[in-house]
This record gives C-alpha cells, structure tokens and sequence, in this order.
C-alpha cells in the first residue's frame, strides 16, 4: 500500500511503501519526547515529495541515527539509518502519515533507553 505523510506544516512531505502490520513505541530520550510511533522500512521505500535539504537532521549519542525533523514546524516525520544486517533503513512516524488509524495496528514496547 502507499502512503503519504508529511510535517505538520507540508514543508517536508513523503510517501512511503509497504503494509503496516505493528509500531514500535521507543523509551530513549528522543523517541520518548517526540511520541512517535514508529514504523521500519527499506530505505528506498521512501520517497521524498519535498527537497531533502526542507529537513534539518539531528543526531546523538552513537551518531547512527539521522533524525530528520522540520526546521520550521518541527515535526519529525522519519528518521533514517541502517538495520543490523547494514541496510538503509527508514523509520517512519506513523503519526505523520495521512488518513491512518493509529488504533488500527498493535504498538510493541522497545526499550530504546537501555540500548544507549
């Protein structure tokens, strides 16, 4: 399935590929503040709508992951990295994304505060 997201605002704006069957809700000091909820995708199932210098990137601790936010609104609609076996990962906010049912998907808890 396709789907669109975007920052609050439209200045970073995406879509994204593929069927969500679960988020993963982070305890680590960002994801905790943020309240995202996250969905993980290949990298390349990710299409920006917008140019990808419209997203300011922060990073921290280990420096692994890009978190990508809006310097206008910010909003932070995707992060980006790579899995355990090295690919290019793309970790959705699924609360960023258009007409979707948050309730509609389980949440698994990850305790991203231990991984530090």
């Amino acid at each position: 399935m396709n789907y669109k997201g975007s920052c609050h605002c439209g200045r970073v704006a995406f879509e994204v590929e593929g069927d969500i069957d679960g988020a993963l809700s982070c305890n680590c000091s960002i994801c905790q503040r943020k309240g995202s909820l996250l969905w993980f995708v290949a990298r390349d199932r990710l299409r920006l709508l917008t140019p990808e210098s419209d997203a300011s990137t922060y990073e921290f601790n280990k420096h692994v992951i890009r978190h990508r936010f809006c310097p206008v609104c910010g909003m932070h609609p995707y992060a980006e990295g790579t899995d355990p076996k090295g690919k290019a990962t793309a970790a959705v906010n699924l609360r960023c994304l258009e007409d979707f049912d948050l309730a509609s998907v389980p949440v698994t808890q990850f305790d991203g505060r231990s991984q530090a």
